[in-house]
This record gives C-alpha cells, structure tokens and sequence, in this order.
C-alpha cells in the first residue's frame, strides 16, 4: 500500500449502538482499508469514523458507509447538540502518503456524483473541492441546518453540486470534501450555562473576529449537567491546540468559569499533542527526533 487518504466521516447517530455498529462494518468489510478510530457523543447524536487506505478502496469505504447510514438514519427523526444537514454529515478525504490534495478533490468529486446518482442525495463540495469560495466553509453549506435546507436549496446560489435539486427527506444532504488533517477539539467549562459557552465560542471563532483557523460552538452536555466550547481546529499548524486553549481559558475568566477538563474526537496528529508539551513544559530546543516512538517507526 503505497498511496494512503485518510476519510473522516461523520454521520448523525451517537444513540444507538446497534445502527452504529452497523454502519461502521460497512468500513470492516471493505478490502484495502483500516479502520482506525471511531466514537460517539449522545449529546450531539454524533459519531466520528476514521479510516485508511489506497485512493480506490477508501473511497469505495466511504460509499458503503454513505448507503448504510442512508438507509439506518432517519433525519425526520433526529435530535442533538451538533449542528447537522444529513444522515452522512460530512466526508472529507486527507492527503497521507504520496497522495496529492488534487487527487483527494477528484476522489470527492467522484464519490459525491456517485452518492448523488445512485442514492439520490444532494451533495456539496467543500474546502478544496469547493466549487465556489461560498462554499469552503462547512458552516456557510450547512447554515440552516436539516429543517431549513428544504427551502434554502432552491435559492440559486444553493444548488446542489451533485444529486437532486431537493432535499432527501430521509436523509438529507451530504458535504464531501479534501482537507487538511483537522483536530476535533472540545474544551468543557464548569457551568451549566449555555450562553457562556455560546459567548465564548463567538469570540474565538474565526466569523466572529477570533482564531484564524477555528470553528467554534457552545454545546450542552447533558448527562454531566456542563457545557462545552466545541471547535474545529482546521490547521493545528498555523493555531495550535494550546493558542485555542487558552483563548477560551482568557474569556471564560471574564464570566468567573473554571475549565474543568478537554477532549479530543477522533485522531490527532502527533506534532500537534508535541507542541502542546514544549509550549506548556517550556521544552528549549525541542524536536520530535527525541520521541523514542518517532525514532522506532523510522
């Protein structure tokens, strides 16, 4: 396996184990691919799946998974914290190894015809295979959200790239995507107050004058009776964890709110959990050639 793309699906489910299961045997089933990682949040009915592989196989992986969550996942029917358009939220497609951002826009560009085709389901292109700056951004495809994406793609400027000029009613409409490797990066505060957290995500994200490469939202987390300042981080490189981190830690003390823990979802790059350590241990003259992992995998 010389080539490798890494797909990070993300489909509306977090509650019910069977139907997840379900959907990520799609990805066990598929020769040529590694599943690597998947997780669930009840609170947002979300999970997360992330899976490895040759061009040809991951994106064959990533049909299968669209199909089975098409046919489990009933939009009309669901209820969570995370914004969400479809029954398969989101599909972006990483370049790994030897692998081009270009060859990763064509894999979109190919599943997203076939999932239009095939399974009559509106599909957007995003980030680098977006067809328009409009539509780089998750956030400005997916405003609206499922219930208000029947009337917002009949206007003009929403016009499916792929698939039917309406909404599928059982399962919605699907981004796809190439990317840069993104970290899901959640940060709890302890506060049950959802303004708070809605306040500071307003002023660490990007939109809303902050970080340059963060998404953000406030979240409740029910069965901890906390909220959460809920980001995306789209490039670790240029806004590190910690940089995010603390921008959060500064505005919640305007409101007298303690952090009181963090989570990551999904997989992270290594140099990106390093940076945190030489920036907080104040590591001098730090390389990731003194990781005893990073030497062993040479």
């Amino acid at each position: 396996m010389s080539k490798l793309v890494e797909c990070v699906p993300n489909f509306s489910e977090g509650r019910n184990k069977e139907i997840i299961e379900s959907i990520v045997d799609e990805v066990r089933k598929t020769e040529g691919v590694k599943l690597l990682d998947y997780s669930s949040d009840k609170d947002h009915n979300r999970s997360v799946v992330t899976f490895l592989g040759g061009p040809e196989e991951v994106e064959e992986a990533a049909f299968k998974l669209i199909k089975k969550a098409a046919e489990l996942i009933d939009m009309r029917n669901h209820q969570g914290a995370h914004p969400r358009m479809g029954a398969t939220d989101v599909v972006p497609f990483i370049p790994i190894k030897d692998v081009t951002t270009e060859e990763c826009v064509e894999i979109s560009k190919k599943l997203g015809k076939r999932v239009g085709e095939e399974l009559k389901i509106p599909v957007y292109l995003y980030e680098d295979a977006a067809t328009s700056e409009e539509r780089r951004n998750l956030a400005a495809i997916r405003k609206g959200q499922y219930e208000g994406f029947f009337e917002k793609i009949k206007q003009p400027e929403w016009k499916p790239d792929f698939g039917p000029c309406e909404m599928n009613v059982k399962s919605g409409a699907t981004v796809i995507g190439a990317r840069f490797p993104l970290i899901a990066y959640n940060v709890n505060l302890g506060t049950d107050n959802i303004e708070i957290a809605n306040a500071i995500a307003k002023k660490i994200r990007y939109i809303g004058g902050g970080l340059r490469y963060v998404k953000a939202v406030g979240v409740k987390v029910t069965e901890r009776n906390i909220v959460q300042v809920s980001m995306n981080l789209v490039n670790y490189e240029k806004t590190p964890i910690y940089t995010a981190q603390e921008m959060v830690r500064m505005e919640a003390k305007r409101y007298g709110v303690p952090i009181v823990g963090s989570e990551v979802i999904g997989l992270v790059p290594m140099k990106s959990l390093l940076d945190c350590a030489e920036y907080y241990l104040q590591i001098e003259n730090f390389s990731v050639d003194q990781v005893l992992e990073s030497r062993l995998s040479e």
